[in-house]
């Protein structure tokens, strides 16, 4: 391997590049993105409520040895192994990284404008507006996005409905986690509506429920999931409905070609199952690069690890979710706060601050414990 093209400057693509150094590899690293990569969970957290500067949330790549080609991949051709961007230009490769990410799932009609989104840090800087600008926001979405953006309009003090076919959270975390935040967002003004919603308005005013009344809104923020950036795949046979499959060492079905990040879905007998998170895409990174290089894989290839904040309340999960059933506090900071453990080796900072690496301690304990 002389040759390393990764496509997809942000977690997933530069921690490959930084790992890809780190481990020994010394020939030629090329990126193909057309701008500078972006860390996402800052967007809907520190962005919108403008805790921190916007730029911080840009990937410096200027420390990697690697060459940068700004133009957007556009075709592959996997039996000459090239690569072609939109400037025309063809990159042979030994190894191929895709970490192309996803897009934000859109649910407006053809042509119909003013559905907001988040995924860039464009749409954190437009949605921040109009959060100041709005006495009224509905949300469409209840997982963890949406129950982070509807946090950042209330806080920002609007009226806020979120909507949703399913209780908010539940399918995510569980029945226990998801009903106390949905209580303490209750409490601070944020309205739950279950039902279906379609965009109504030419620009978007609102949302028509299944039983045909209509929610107006001075801003609507479709929060419904991703789709995976493959298009500029086709023809190549890599993406499936689930994303590009992977196996446990992140390659493809294609001879030195990998995925990782948002793009791929790890195929685990005939379980195949994406999981679009940060952790997964410095995970993967790390898988992948060992792997091109011939190294062994220390990392897994799933991280069981999320963190977010909702309605005042930190959550930092390592294991599995969603949870069953009523945890075991393991260490109680009152109001409902806590570490929280429950049967299986999924341990919950609920609340409370605590590190990583003390949390899969703690996990790790309590696994051996009961063995």
């Amino acid at each position: 391997m002389r040759r390393v093209v990764v496509v997809g400057g942000s977690t997933a693509g530069s921690t490959a590049m930084r790992e890809l150094r780190r481990r020994g590899f010394d020939g030629e690293l090329v990126l193909v993105d057309p701008a500078r990569g972006t860390n996402r969970p800052p967007l809907s957290k520190a962005v919108l409520a403008a805790d921190m500067p916007d730029e911080s949330v840009l990937i410096d790549h200027s420390s990697i040895d690697a060459q940068h080609v700004l133009a957007a991949a556009v075709g592959l051709d996997t039996c000459a192994r090239v690569l072609t961007t939109a400037d025309g230009a063809e990159h042979p490769y030994d190894a191929l990284v895709i970490a192309s990410g996803s897009t934000a799932r859109r649910i407006a009609a053809a042509g119909q404008r003013g559905e907001l989104v988040l995924r860039t840090l464009d749409d954190a800087r437009t949605l921040r507006h109009r959060l100041t600008s709005s006495s009224s926001v509905v949300v469409v979405g209840g997982g963890f996005l949406g129950m982070e953006v509807a946090t950042a309009a209330a806080t920002a003090g609007a009226t806020v409905t979120v909507v949703d076919v399913e209780p908010p959270l539940r399918r995510v975390l569980g029945a226990h986690l998801a009903a106390d935040l949905l209580a303490r967002a209750e409490a601070t003004g944020v309205r739950f509506v279950q039902s279906t919603a379609v965009l109504v308005g030419e620009p978007v005013t609102g949302v028509e429920l299944a039983d045909g009344s209509t929610l107006t809104a001075d801003a609507v923020v479709s929060c419904v999931g991703d789709i995976p950036a493959t298009a500029w795949l086709d023809g190549t046979g890599l993406p499936t409905a689930h994303g590009i499959e992977i196996d446990m060492s992140a390659r493809t079905s294609v001879a030195d070609v990998y995925a990782i990040g948002d793009v791929a879905a790890v195929r685990s007998g005939h379980d195949v199952r994406r999981a679009p998170y940060w952790a997964n895409a410095v995970t993967q990174a790390r898988v992948a690069a060992a792997a091109i290089l011939g190294q062994d894989v220390e990392d897994p290839i799933v991280d069981h690890y999320f963190w977010t904040e909702i309605a005042g309340v930190s959550v930092k999960a390592v294991g599995p979710l969603p949870v069953a059933g009523v945890p075991t506090t393991f260490e109680d900071a009152g109001d409902g706060h806590g570490i929280l453990t429950w049967d299986g080796p999924t341990v919950v900072a609920y609340g409370v601050r605590r590190s990583v690496p003390k949390l899969r301690a703690t996990a790790r304990g309590l696994t051996e414990a009961s063995v």
